[in-house]
């Protein structure tokens, strides 16, 4: 009863004076119209609302953090709207880089295990996973082409539609632009990054075709005019997607 309760109850306004300080601190919101700055202040209370935001560790997250992570989160949605965040229930925020474990079975069974260091993790169905000291590294430089929250909440989008394929839930017609514009500047840049070519898109972005999509998401917030220049049909489909971006 008591979760029914809550699931209905209205969100709690932002205070006034909390928002004005993200605002300030926060370079791609400070760059919004005011519409869409008020539209990512009512989305970000119900992420609020519907998240639990779980810092570990030693790390202690007040409310102006917490709510400007989740705004952070709210971003990739000011054109897609709540139904964005659907199918997971948990933000978790590491004071630093987190290290995970992974193995992988190659085409002659020979099984490999590594180590590797995230900045943030998304899971299809389970939590969206941050590391606090590299969402403030992104926030230090907001037009060097990194933001690990809009990343992982591309993925979040992506695997909306049941399959991690670089290409979030769209119209028939749209989607099927979509893919193909994507998949052949993707297959550029992977032909530049084999041949040894210096990329002026992260080469990250060549580890499948949903890091493809997540990485230019990143393009699209933080350096939009380099995104522009290097793949203008990709960055025309992400401003339609998400709609303008912030001006450097």
């Amino acid at each position: 009863m008591l979760r029914l309760l809550r699931r209905f109850r209205p969100p709690a306004p932002i205070d006034d004076e909390i928002w004005q300080r993200i605002c300030l601190d926060t370079p791609w919101i400070a760059r919004l119209d005011d519409v869409r700055r008020w539209r990512l202040r009512a989305l970000t209370a119900r992420f609020l609302h519907e998240k639990t935001i779980t810092p570990l560790g030693e790390l202690s997250l007040d409310i102006q953090q917490c709510t400007q992570l989740a705004a952070l989160c709210c971003l990739p949605l000011l054109e897609f709207g709540h139904r964005g965040w659907r199918g997971w229930s948990q933000l978790i925020v590491y004071p630093e880089a987190f290290r995970v474990h992974r193995s992988h079975t190659d085409a002659a069974g020979v099984q490999h295990e590594w180590e590797d260091d995230l900045a943030g993790e998304s899971w299809d169905a389970g939590p969206l996973i941050l590391s606090w000291a590299d969402v403030q590294a992104d926030l230090a430089e907001p037009d060097a082409g990194f933001c690990v929250a809009v990343h992982e909440m591309a993925h979040k989008l992506d695997a909306l539609d049941g399959e991690m394929d670089g290409t979030p839930p769209l119209p028939g017609d749209w989607r099927r632009r979509w893919a193909q514009d994507f998949q052949r500047a993707y297959d550029q840049l992977c032909q530049e990054v084999d041949t040894g070519r210096e990329t002026r898109i992260d080469a990250y972005a060549t580890e499948g075709p949903d890091e493809f999509f997540a990485v230019a998401t990143e393009y699209h917030f933080s350096a939009p005019r380099l995104l522009r220049q290097a793949m203008p049909d990709v960055a025309a489909h992400l401003r339609r997607f998400y709609g303008p971006p912030p001006e450097w």
